[in-house]
């Protein structure tokens, strides 16, 4: 039954598995050997929640779309970056999704903040419909930046999962602006930002304890996502080797990006290919059956991952870190420090204490075609135009 729902686009891939390579795969911070962990990796793809295309869902906004096929690609992208964030934050990267054995409640309540309907913190509606302040029309192609900043707006309504996301612009980290924000719901800074423990409305149907735990812990999980810009037109190969240390790390959420209009999900790679899941499947919109509970199988991508050459990558990316901690997140700088003295590695993106003083200058985006800084400008050759603007919020 499967099967028959299964695009022509996912059938090249059934059976087209792993290379036999002595070379070593990671998968989001995991190490795996492919002669003797194959069906480990094969378990933690297919444990990663997985978006397609869907159709005859609800309308979005009630009269527009029931199907994002041909245009929702880098949404459905955006929230399997995102849904593993929750995943990591909820169940922890060691969770696995095993086909008919019972989950428990917070995976559920993860799935359910990504379903189709208008409701659902983070569903294709929602999306679509907050990038309309980010000047994009329903149906329209997104970029790496402009799903980042949508769903940045979006987590403020997630309460459940409190999270802090961070967009760092201009390829620039700030530690202190992190440190601020992560902290930043304790003490408190007055009533709204601290509902009482009774209200029924903070935590919308979930599980209040959660709520009650983080709001006295010191830090807020931080969600990290660094829009960049990699070349002009293709990929630059000195930034390759960063890359791939990004998806070695403990905190790797993976990368979205792909190829000019058609966006993947990258969580991983093995010699010079990336692994990735693919949107590009036309599914059935999935309603709770009879009982309430939600059929979950076409969430996870049951073949082998797809694969492709890093050169072939579009230099429009974004990459995503989560830090559950403090201590992550000081383990996390410290590792993009070491990795700034590794030979013929070129930084994706600087690491900074404080905010650089030209960041306060308003036409530090004007930037003049003599300027001698050639890597700044290349940044804002975008073939999307919005891509690397700064989005007020």
């Amino acid at each position: 039954l499967f099967l028959a729902t299964l695009t022509y686009d996912t059938l090249r891939f059934e059976y087209e598995d792993f290379p036999e390579t002595k070379e070593p795969v990671w998968i989001l911070g995991r190490k795996y050997s492919v002669f003797t962990e194959k069906e480990e990796i094969l378990l933690d793809v297919t444990s990663r929640l997985w978006f397609t295309y869907r159709k005859n869902f609800p309308a979005i906004g009630g009269t527009g779309p029931t199907s994002d096929t041909g245009w929702g690609c880098m949404l459905r992208c955006g929230q399997m970056i995102f849904a593993q964030a929750l995943v990591c934050r909820h169940l922890g990267r060691d969770w696995r999704w095993i086909k008919g054995k019972r989950q428990m409640d917070n995976y559920f309540n993860v799935l359910n903040a990504f379903i189709d309907k208008k409701d659902s913190y983070y569903s294709i509606h929602q999306i679509a419909q907050m990038g309309v302040g980010e000047g994009k029309s329903i149906g329209q192609w997104y970029g790496p930046n402009t799903v980042a900043q949508v769903l940045k707006k979006l987590a403020t309504f997630d309460t459940w999962s409190s999270l802090a996301v961070h967009i760092a612009m201009d390829n620039t980290v700030v530690m202190e602006e992190i440190r601020r924000l992560c902290q930043s719901n304790f003490p408190c800074a007055g009533a709204a930002a601290c509902p009482s423990v009774e209200s029924d409305v903070l935590y919308n149907g979930y599980p209040e304890e959660a709520g009650v735990r983080d709001r006295l812990s010191l830090w807020k999980p931080l969600v990290l996502l660094i829009p960049l810009r990699l070349g002009l037109t293709e990929i630059n190969e000195a930034y390759i080797e960063t890359l791939k240390h990004c998806f070695m790390m403990p905190q790797s959420l993976g990368v979205i990006g792909g190829k000019p209009n058609s966006a993947h999900y990258f969580i991983g790679y093995v010699g010079e290919e990336l692994i990735y899941l693919d949107p590009h499947t036309t599914q059935p919109a999935v309603e709770p059956n009879d009982s309430g509970c939600l059929p979950d199988e076409s969430f996870h991508c049951q073949h082998p991952p797809c694969r492709m050459s890093i050169a072939e990558l579009d230099p429009s990316i974004a990459v995503g870190f989560f830090c559950h901690t403090e201590e992550d997140f000081n383990d996390w700088c410290q590792q993009i420090k070491k990795l700034s003295l590794v030979r013929g590695a070129l930084p994706m993106f600087e690491l900074v204490e404080r905010q650089p003083s030209h960041f306060s200058n308003p036409d530090v985006l004007k930037l003049t075609p003599d300027s001698s800084d050639a890597d700044r400008l290349e940044r804002f050759f975008d073939s999307e135009d919005e891509d690397f603007e700064i989005l007020s919020l």
